[in-house]
This record gives structure tokens, sequence and C-alpha cells, in this order.
């Protein structure tokens, strides 16, 4: 009996419209986290017994491929959106230095994105998901094949605010510069200043504002806070 229960159990099976899995992931998703081969991140933002003090995570955070080749392709497909190798504009010199960023300011996306002086009524309404990474406005995407650790984002009316946290095996300076040409291409000011470990780029086009935060982690990886407002 338990023989024809098998049969019949396998014989339903096979009758039914199976779904591959791979057809169910959103392409935006796939497409901002990127390549996902094995690296040693830093734990900060991965490792789930930090939960507490990340407010948790998608449970499905990308690793790093951080091999010459993809390193060279991630700068190929940079420059390919800045339009040319000839269009890339160095960065400016440091306006200033300051104190090094909190880590209570910087442990999440949220706590950076009220740093980077969203309002707190903005950072409430803030919600969490990979999705986000792929709704960065078109100005400042996530750079080429940067692995996206955690994100959030909203639409609420007068509120539109981005955050994403991204790792890359490029220099930070070439990650900047890529930032800092973007910006002015689409009519926002730049300006860099050193606070402790991070170097800072950010700017203003109206109401309209950027921050991007880099610091070369435990990892040797290149760091990335990456906060819009406006956009």
């Amino acid at each position: 009996m338990g023989v024809l229960f098998a049969c019949a159990f396998v014989a339903a099976c096979s009758n039914e419209h199976v779904v591959p899995v791979a057809d169910e992931i959103d392409p935006a998703v796939a497409a901002a986290l990127n390549d996902q081969i094995l690296t040693d991140p830093d734990l900060s933002r991965q490792n789930e017994g930090s939960a507490a003090l990340t407010g948790g995570v998608d449970h499905a955070l990308p690793l790093v491929n951080d091999s010459p080749r993809a390193s060279d392709a991630a700068r190929e497909e940079a420059l390919a959106l800045l339009g040319g190798r000839d269009r890339l504009l160095r960065l400016p010199p440091v306006a200033k230095r300051g104190e090094e960023v909190p880590l209570k300011d910087r442990i999440t996306v949220t706590a950076r994105a009220a740093y980077a002086g969203a309002s707190e009524r903005c950072v409430r309404s803030l919600r969490r998901g990979f999705i986000w990474a792929a709704r960065m406005p078109a100005q400042f995407p996530v750079y080429p094949r940067g692995a996206t650790q955690e994100a959030a984002g909203n639409d609420v009316e007068g509120c539109t605010l981005r955050a994403v946290n991204f790792r890359t095996p490029v220099p930070p300076k070439e990650v900047l510069a890529f930032y800092h040409t973007r910006a002015l291409g689409a009519g926002f000011s730049s300006t860099l200043t050193v606070a402790g470990e991070e170097t800072v780029l950010s700017g203003r086009r109206g109401d309209a504002s950027f921050a991007v935060y880099a610091r070369t982690g435990p990892s040797g990886l290149t760091d990335i806070d990456l906060v819009t407002r406006g956009l």
C-alpha cells in the first residue's frame, strides 16, 4: 500500500505545472545585487547576530567578486555610463576635514540617511529592502557590479529618499570620481570632505541633494553609503 501511495503521489506531482524559482526573481533586484561570488566581507552589516544593531536585513546578502577581472569590468561599465574614459572628471580638492562620523550614525542606512540631513519624519517612513537599490535615481545608481548589502527608501510626498550600502573592489577615489562626474553632469554641486576614516562627496541642486560616504573596510573592499533626497 505504501508503494501504491508513493506512486500515486509521484504521478500527481508530475501533472502539476512547476514554475522555476529563477522566474520569480525580480530582474531589477537581481540587477541591483549584481555579481555574488565568494570573498571575505567585513561583518558589521552581514552578521545576523548583529541584527539588533543593524535593524534586520533581507536574508539574501550578496557577496563580492573581488577578482582583478571583476574590478576591471566594473570600471569599464562605469566609464560606459559616463560616456567614455575622457568624460571622467578628477575629484575636487578636499574642502575641509572633520571628525569621524559616529558609529551610531553609520551602522544602518536609515541612521546614515538621518545623518545626511533627512528629516525624522522621512527617516521614519523608510522601507527596507533590496528593491530600493534598483530604484536609485538615474543620476546616482549603485556603482556597476557593486554588491548591495542594505537598502531603504520611500516615495512619500515631500519625502523622496533613498539610502543604500554596497561594496566594491574598486578603490574609493575611483568610485567617488564616478559620482562626482555624474553629479556635475546632472547640475549638482559637488564638494569633497574628509571625516575620520571616511571621504565624503556631497552636493545639492535646488531642494535635491546627495551624499556618498566612502571608506576601506577591514577586508580591503570599498564600503559605500549612498544617500539621495528629493530625486
